[in-house]
């Protein structure tokens, strides 16, 4: 059978994710199928998550100095690349969660770029979380690294209602990519985040050389954790690091990703993140979220520059049926104009 027809019967029928295979054949459709399975994607999504689109901001509390070598970014301290050391301080934390929530964003991610936090950071995030919910109505999640179950116990008590803690790419390619931690202690953070209740915000990168049937492999990978989110970056490659000189995703494969993801994991929230306007522009991320993407990061990225947080909103109001008060309204459909200029 087709894969559409395949992905029709068994996602949006049955709600049942696509197993490795049938991702990858997804990931190798025709250009003539690609609108139509951009469709399938959105219709799944849809169906099993809303037609609501969320929209997120995060800020870097501690930037640079990382002592991993994760062959993608410029905060590794190994590379000589232009990012320098910045630490935020409690009140810049809590203006920016303020300015995050004015712009109609519903969650505020507190980053640092560490392999994983030590009690003196864990103390500044817990004061910062404790400041910003005197002041700010907003959900507060954390990517601070590797967690031990106690880290994951006392971020959970600090009121961190989603942990980010990416598995970056297929198990397979990952050694090519990160050689100062594993795999499995990534999948161990995720183990504990769980364990101590926290939803898990888990994706990648899209784009780090990976092959198209590693692609496939991590989409099922992580459609095993069975993350609440899943942020979709595309490789934006940064001077100085290992990656800088790696082509970016062309536009149509990039598209093929989000609803093959989509197809593999029907109910998870997936989150446009690092690299979307680089790699699809304003068209292509209008014609994501219209092919199985449902969130945004509004704004800049932890190291580079996304588009603007009003310019955003407005993308996500654009595909998102309102009520006359200006809310989302569930159970409508926004038009398919988007994919027709495929």
């Amino acid at each position: 059978m087709n894969i559409l027809d395949v992905a029709r019967d068994k996602v949006l029928g049955n709600g049942e994710g696509l197993n490795q295979d049938e991702v990858l054949a997804a990931l190798q459709v025709s250009d003539d199928e690609l609108p139509e399975l951009l469709q399938l994607a959105h219709d799944v999504r849809v169906k099993y998550c809303g037609v609501d689109v969320s929209l997120e901001g995060i800020i870097s509390l501690k930037t640079g100095g990382c002592p991993e070598d994760c062959h993608f970014c410029s905060q590794s301290g190994l590379f000589e690349s232009p990012v320098r050391a910045v630490t935020l301080n409690i009140p810049e934390l809590v203006e920016a969660a303020k300015q995050t929530e004015k712009m109609g964003a519903s969650e505020f991610c507190i980053v640092a770029a560490v392999k994983g936090p030590d009690d003196r950071l864990l103390n500044q995030v817990e004061d910062a979380i404790a400041a910003i919910h005197r002041e700010v109505d907003i959900n507060i999640s954390a990517s601070l690294g590797i967690l031990t179950r106690e880290q994951a116990h006392r971020l959970a008590q600090m009121g961190v209602k989603r942990y980010n803690h990416n598995l970056e790419t297929a198990r397979s390619f990952f050694p090519n990519v990160v050689t100062t931690h594993t795999w499995e202690e990534r999948m161990d953070t995720q183990e504990n985040v769980r364990a101590e209740g926290m939803e898990t915000c888990c994706g990648g990168i899209i784009g780090l050389g990976e092959t198209i049937e590693q692609r496939a492999e991590f989409a099922v990978q992580l459609a095993s954790v069975e993350p609440e989110e899943v942020p979709m970056n595309f490789l934006d490659p940064r001077p100085g690091t290992p990656f800088a000189d790696r082509p970016l995703v062309p536009r149509g494969e990039a598209l093929r990703a989000v609803a093959a993801f989509r197809l593999a994991m029907p109910r998870t929230q997936m989150r446009f993140a690092g690299g979307t306007e680089l790699v699809l522009g304003d068209d292509g991320t209008e014609q994501g979220l219209l092919g199985g993407a449902n969130a945004v990061i509004g704004g800049n990225y932890l190291t580079t520059t996304g588009r603007a947080f009003e310019k955003d909103k407005d993308l996500v109001l654009d595909i998102t049926p309102v009520g006359n008060d200006g809310r989302p309204v569930n159970g409508q459909d926004p038009a398919y104009d988007t994919l027709k200029a495929l």
